[in-house]
């Protein structure tokens, strides 16, 4: 039911061969340079994007001594994903949001209504 593949999204393993990233957690600064340089190891254009509350905001961790609260806090983020945890369509619709197959006009009716109908979001 929920099959990206089918909408040209596919995840790979490896930055280099990646157009963008996503974010699911606060960033740690244990982690804060490997993700800059999993950023940095993306070819140009480059999409971030924030799941959950956690990554936009660095969720109930915040920011601290052990964090560095939200993905924006390190990386600028294109899309933000609300939720914990996010609903399957939200993160769909994040994700075809970021990369231009849906319209800002799309976004005001809602993730739920646009990722449901595949006709709206083929395009």
């Amino acid at each position: 039911m929920y099959d990206v593949r089918r909408l040209g999204i596919d995840f790979v393993a490896s930055p280099r061969h990646a157009d963008g990233v996503i974010v699911t957690g606060p960033v740690t600064r244990n982690f804060e340079m490997a993700v800059r340089r999993t950023y940095e190891a993306m070819p140009e254009p480059r999409v971030v994007i924030a799941v959950g509350a956690c990554a936009s905001s660095g969720g109930i961790v915040g920011r601290g001594y052990a964090s560095a609260g939200g993905v924006a806090e390190v990386l600028p983020v294109d899309v933000f994903i609300p939720g914990c945890p996010p609903r399957p369509e939200a993160i769909i619709f994040g994700i075809l949001l970021a990369v231009g197959r849906v319209s800002q006009r799309g976004r005001d009716r809602g993730a739920a209504e646009i990722a449901s109908s595949p006709q709206k979001t083929m395009g």
